[in-house]
């Protein structure tokens, strides 16, 4: 995580968290290796939120989700986070996972 805002509920009460996240990677293209870089916005409601509220900033995760547009308006992609696992600190880091 690299931004994070404050947490924030929906009018029934879900927790929403919404942030950006840095990829830095090695990716093989072409017979070459490239070094991919890029940061997108996420978005986790119920408890991935409150997972994605408890990672320090800069920390190492890896997260599962899919990618869906910001809106109606806005085709922008943002990744609704549904599993995080933290890498740092950890041998084997922690991963928790929305149930269902």
């Amino acid at each position: 995580m690299v931004e994070r805002k404050a947490l924030r509920y929906t009018p029934a009460g879900v927790p929403v968290s919404e942030g950006r996240l840095r990829h830095s990677s090695k990716q093989a293209e072409s017979g070459a290796e490239r070094l991919v870089e890029v940061e997108i916005a996420v978005l986790a409601l119920g408890e991935p939120a409150r997972w994605l509220q408890a990672a320090p900033l800069g920390r190492s995760v890896s997260v599962t989700g899919f990618l869906a547009a910001r809106s109606r308006n806005s085709k922008a992609p943002v990744l609704h986070v549904n599993s995080i696992e933290f890498l740092e600190g950890n041998e084997n880091g922690s991963i928790l996972q929305e149930e269902g």
